[in-house]
């Protein structure tokens, strides 16, 4: 399958979860706070190359590809290439800087759910929001297990490794999983004819 056409189909599954958040932060009224980036600036996010293989592609057809890829490379701290602190004093406020490219984990962390042992889906979100908003987490929770739907992570990755298994089954740390897309776009297009109406991208 073309490149294009994975990228494609791995928009219009974030479209679909794009969807579902929205409906589900409604029901629940549950939000992150303005300005945090609590979760963005955790060492330890780990994450799929194809949940930013649209984020390689764009870079791609906008010729910053190689030299996000030498970012990545040079880059010491294992935190997310995206995340924009405020400051070095405050690395915990913050902001993703290329929102519309964000992974699946970005998505759905704080709105998705995921099974405990005694299959119960639990809401996979932050403290902040845990205790700031206890009174519609706790209502959340109920709900959910009440039936409210909620989008689940092991549904989103298995629809996600069913575009493609090889790059959708590897979980590897975000830092890695953004070079591993943008190596494999590279690839594709080192003895393939550009994508249309991209000819002068590289």
């Amino acid at each position: 399958m073309s490149i294009e056409r994975r990228v494609k189909l791995v928009e219009q599954l974030f479209d679909k979860l794009e969807t579902e958040i929205t409906e589900f932060q409604t029901q629940t009224k549950l939000g992150c706070i303005a300005g945090c980036g609590k979760c963005c600036s955790t060492p330890d996010i780990d994450a799929s190359p194809l949940e930013f293989l649209p984020y390689a592609f764009h870079l791609f057809v906008n010729s910053k590809a190689e030299q996000v890829l030498n970012e990545l490379s040079a880059k010491e701290t294992p935190t997310c290439h995206l995340y924009n602190p405020l400051s070095l004093l405050e690395p915990e406020k913050g902001s993703c800087s290329n929102y519309q490219y964000r992974g699946l984990v970005c998505r759905l962390f704080g709105f998705g759910a995921s099974s405990d042992k005694y299959g119960q889906l639990r809401l996979a979100t932050c403290k902040i929001i845990k205790e700031g908003q206890q009174a519609n987490f706790d209502a959340a929770t109920t709900a959910i297990n009440n039936k409210l739907y909620v989008p689940v992570f092991t549904d989103y990755y298995m629809n996600l490794s069913q575009i493609d298994f090889k790059l959708g089954n590897v979980i590897v740390p975000i830092k890695k999983a953004m070079q591993l897309a943008i190596e494999e776009v590279l690839q594709y297009y080192a003895y393939r004819p550009m994508p249309n109406g991209f000819d002068n991208c590289a």
